[in-house]
């Protein structure tokens, strides 16, 4: 196939997903996608210090240096690659569809919009768990069902205001939740001991390595989240790679100052690196005034995570109308900020439910989930290097397909391990989980047929891309 004749795919699946966007509204530029990407992704260093505990100082700086070589990075390459390739709303949910088909496409949508929604339920529960140290009111009982909810339909409705005031408001609470950090680790500087770097932990404390990679995988991972956003963003062909690696480098760098500030200059017990104990040690290394400051920092985190990941749910499910694979409803846009309501709506709501359940199984079936997911993917991408090897890439991995492949089982190999060590529950809900989303798939398709809702036409439109590829190949 020629480069003009596949370049000419590319612009006609664009044009038909552009059709689906309002011409006045405004896009996601460089800057505020940069903080999307990071909040989707960190929000910060909390919740690193689990490292720590689980296998010591040494190990949990070499962790947090070379894991993002081995998932972030990758992860990102390939969020990059195919955003460009495919730049419309719905992101991963597009690449599985047009790689494997619509069921494959759903199947992945079920699994990430699942997995999705279920973390973003944890985000103003941990901001209710920050308040109640000031205001102990929100323990528990009423006031702290009422606080939950009514946290969670604040930021909804921040994030109903548009992509791009939520792109800024990322942009401010970085600023303002990073600020503590970069001061605790310019104070540490004096009462730093190198040697404490390479302790491998207290004698007697036995490694918890299931800890130590679960604390390295959900703190670097979920860097395609973003591109279901993928419609909104100016010029994604050549925002998206600048984005993702600023982000990267951005978010290891954020991660690992703190840890070397605080692993060199404060002496604890190895038991007491808990998630938040970056709050105690800034108390150590510079008194209570910088431990608040972390602490109203988290609850901002908190507050950003939420905005960046319900964005992303949102705007799956309008890109999965935009496709075809949900009734054309689900694509339905606010007149007033041009955000899709509905996605936010269904999103909020089951955020909603999933706030008041025990998380302990359901979080784990998440991650189940998205590991899933994440195996899709990458069979996706590289399935759609080989099957259409001329497509335009504006970004292309400078690798040939041999080293694609050892690239993607390299993190193939670890989701499979957290897969492989789930419990019994997990596997049943996560079973559960799948079968009712490949239920969903015949029930709309069944709708389909009998033409009982309306349906977007992109899908048979990328159908016939795809026809017109193999014809050329």
């Amino acid at each position: 196939m020629g480069e003009e004749e596949d370049h000419s795919v590319a612009t006609r699946t664009a044009t038909t997903t552009t059709t689906n966007t309002k011409s006045n509204s405004k896009k996601l530029t460089l800057i505020p996608l940069i903080f999307l990407i990071y909040f989707e992704v960190a929000g910060g260093p909390y919740g690193e210090e689990p490292a720590v505990q689980a296998a010591g100082p040494l190990l949990a700086l070499l962790g947090f240096l070379i894991f993002p070589f081995i998932w972030s990075i990758p992860e990102a390459l390939i969020t990059a690659e195919l955003t460009t390739a495919f730049p419309g709303n719905g992101g991963f949910v597009i690449w599985a569809e047009r790689a494997f088909g619509p069921i494959w496409g759903s199947l992945m949508g079920t699994w990430k919009f699942l997995s999705g929604v279920i973390n973003i339920a944890s985000f103003p529960v941990l901001c209710i768990d920050y308040v109640k140290k000031i205001f102990p009111v929100f323990d528990s009982g009423w006031p702290r069902y009422v606080a939950i909810l009514g946290s969670t339909l604040a930021l909804s409705f921040l994030n109903y205001t548009g992509l791009t005031i939520v792109g800024y408001v990322a942009v401010l609470l970085a600023i303002v939740s990073l600020s503590p950090f970069v001061l605790m680790s310019l104070i540490a500087i004096p009462k730093i001991k190198p040697r404490r770097w390479v302790s491998l932990g207290q004698k007697g404390v036995k490694k918890d390595w299931n800890l130590f990679f679960n604390t390295l995988f959900w703190n670097l991972n979920f860097w395609d989240n973003v591109s279901t956003l993928a419609g909104e963003v100016d010029r994604p062909q050549k925002t998206f790679p600048l984005a993702l690696l600023v982000a990267v480098i951005f978010t290891c760098v954020s991660y690992l100052i703190p840890l070397f500030a605080v692993t060199g200059s404060v002496s604890v017990d190895q038991s007491e690196w808990e998630t938040g104990f970056h709050a105690q040690a800034a108390e150590i290394i510079a008194g209570k005034w910088l431990k608040i400051w972390i602490e109203v920092g988290a609850v901002l985190s908190a507050i950003g995570l939420f905005e960046a990941q319900l964005s992303s749910s949102a705007y799956q499910i309008l890109g999965m109308a935009e496709i075809g694979i949900l009734p054309k409803f689900f694509g339905v846009r606010s007149k007033w900020f041009n955000t899709p309501w509905l996605g936010i709506l269904v999103s909020t709501l089951i955020t909603i439910g999933v706030s008041y359940m025990n998380f302990t199984d359901i979080i784990s079936s998440a991650n189940f989930l998205y590991s899933l997911g994440m195996l899709l993917e990458f069979a996706s991408f590289l399935w759609l290097r080989w099957k259409s090897p001329t497509r335009n890439r504006p970004y292309r991995i400078p690798l040939k397909l041999p080293l694609l492949v050892i690239m993607c089982l390299i993190p193939s190999g670890f989701l499979i391990l957290i897969m492989v060590i789930a419990t019994k529950t997990v596997y049943l809900v996560s079973g559960v989980m799948t079968v009712a989303g490949i239920g969903l798939f015949f029930f709309i398709k069944f709708c389909k047929t009998k033409k009982w809702v309306e349906f977007g036409i992109v899908n048979e439109e990328a159908a016939k891309d795809d026809d017109f590829e193999r014809d050329m190949l």
